[in-house]
C-alpha cells in the first residue's frame, strides 16, 4: 500500500507554505502528496511547486495528486487536459488527476450547463481525458459530450485519471473506465463494499481489479487537546454529511453516510438545524461512534494503529490532515505521528 499525505485547502496555507511542506513530507517518508481543489492557491500550481521542490531535494519529483477536481462545474475538457498534461510534464509522469462531479441534484447540474446524467457525464470526461493523454487525435460522440479533432499539442509522459465515486453506479463506472478511484469518508466495511462494486464494473469491461488503484483520504486530527481535535474533526464531517434543505438525501455524501447506517442521526441533526439549532451545538450532539468509523482524532499515541485499521483494503491511503490549531507546526506533528513506517509497523 502506498501511504501519502494530504494537505487540505482548509488549512489556509499560502503557496509558499505548501511548497515548504514538501521537505518534511519527504523526510517523514511519505510516498505521495495530495491536495484538493477548492480555492486559492490553485491545486495545479501547488502540485507543480511540490514536483519542482522534491526534484531539487531528492533528484526526482514525488508522486503528487489532486483529489478531486469538480470537472463539470469548473473545466472544459480541452483546458483541463492541457493543464493536467503540463503538470504531468513537470512531474515527469508522477502526477495523478482525480475528477468528480462536484455536486448533485437538478439545481447543481443546471448550473454546470450539462445534463443531469452524472454517470454519462463522468464516463465521457474520464474516457476523453484518458484518450487525450494517450496521444493522437480524439473523436468522441458520448451520451453527454461530443468532441472532434481534439489533441494535445505536445506529448505527455502519461497522467492517470482517477474517478471520485461513492455510490454503486459511479464505483462500477470507475471499474470500467478509470485508472483509479478516489473514495472518501468511508469506514473499513464501506471500503470493502466499494471494492466489490469496482470489481463488478471492471469485470464488465474485461479488466482486472489490479489495473486500478483504490485511493482514499483518511482524515486525522492529531492534538493532545482531545476535545479541540474532536470539534475540528466533527466540523468537517458535518460539512460533508448534512444535506442542504431541499436536496435529495439519497445523493452525494448524504446518501453515502446514509448507506453506512447513519441516516437516522443525520435526519435528527438536519431537523434540529432547520429548527434553529446553531452548528456549534450540532457538533456537540454527534456521537463519537460515528466519528471513529470514518477517521481519527486525538493524541499521537494510538493514531498509527487506528489509521492502519481504517485503511484496510486500500491500494493508497492518504493521511488527510485536519488541525485544531493554525500554523505549520500542527501539520508537522501530524506527519510525525503518522509516518508510513509507523503505520506499516501496525500491520506486521
Amino acid at each position: 500500500m502506498i501511504i501519502g499525505v494530504g494537505l487540505d485547502q482548509r488549512l489556509g496555507l499560502s503557496i509558499e507554505e505548501y511548497a515548504a511542506l514538501s521537505s518534511p513530507a519527504i523526510e517523514h517518508g511519505f510516498e505521495s502528496i495530495w491536495t484538493n481543489s477548492m480555492a486559492v492557491p490553485d491545486a495545479f500550481h501547488v502540485c507543480s511547486a511540490w514536483s519542482l521542490g522534491t526534484q531539487a531535494l531528492v533528484g526526482a519529483p514525488i508522486r503528487t495528486g489532486i483529489a478531486v477536481i469538480p470537472a463539470p462545474k469548473s473545466w472544459r475538457l480541452e483546458s483541463l487536459a492541457n493543464q493536467a498534461a503540463t503538470i504531468g510534464q513537470i512531474a515527469k509522469g508522477n502526477f495523478v488527476l482525480g475528477i468528480g462531479t462536484g455536486g448533485a441534484g437538478e439545481e447543481y447540474w443546471a448550473g454546470t450547463g450539462m445534463p443531469n446524467r452524472p454517470i454519462s457525464v463522468m464516463r465521457d470526461y474520464v474516457t476523453i481525458l484518458r484518450r487525450l493523454f494517450a496521444g493522437g487525435e480524439v473523436d468522441y460522440d458520448g451520451q453527454a459530450i461530443q468532441l472532434h479533432h481534439a489533441r494535445l499539442a505536445q506529448s505527455t509522459p502519461g497522467v492517470p485519471v482517477y474517478l471520485a465515486a461513492l455510490g454503486p453506479q459511479m464505483l462500477e463506472l470507475a471499474g470500467e473506465v478509470a485508472d483509479g478511484v478516489c473514495l472518501n469518508w468511508a469506514s473499513p466495511d464501506q471500503i470493502s463494499w466499494s471494492d466489490r462494486q469496482i470489481r463488478i464494473g471492471a469485470s464488465r469491461a474485461g479488466r482486472q481489479r489490479d489495473e486500478l488503484t483504490m485511493s482514499m483520504y483518511v482524515r486525522v486530527c492529531i492534538d493532545e487537546d482531545v476535545e479541540a481535535a474532536r470539534r475540528a474533526f466533527c466540523t468537517q464531517v458535518l460539512t460533508y454529511g448534512l444535506r442542504r434543505p431541499g436536496v435529495d438525501a439519497t445523493l452525494s455524501y448524504r446518501g453515502h453516510f446514509g448507506r453506512m447506517g447513519f441516516d437516522d442521526l443525520l435526519v435528527d441533526l438536519e431537523n434540529r438545524r432547520d429548527q434553529g439549532t446553531p452548528f456549534r451545538e450540532l457538533v456537540d450532539l454527534v456521537p463519537d461512534e460515528f466519528l471513529n468509523r470514518v477517521g481519527y482524532f486525538g493524541p499521537a499515541q494510538g493514531a498509527p494503529e487506528r489509521f492502519a485499521e481504517l485503511s484496510q483494503g486500500l491500494d493508497e491511503a492518504i493521511v488527510r490532515i485536519i488541525t485544531a490549531r493554525k500554523g505549520i507546526q500542527p501539520i508537522i506533528e501530524a506527519m510525525d505521528a503518522l509516518t508510513p513506517e509507523k503505520i506499516r509497523a501496525q500491520s506486521v
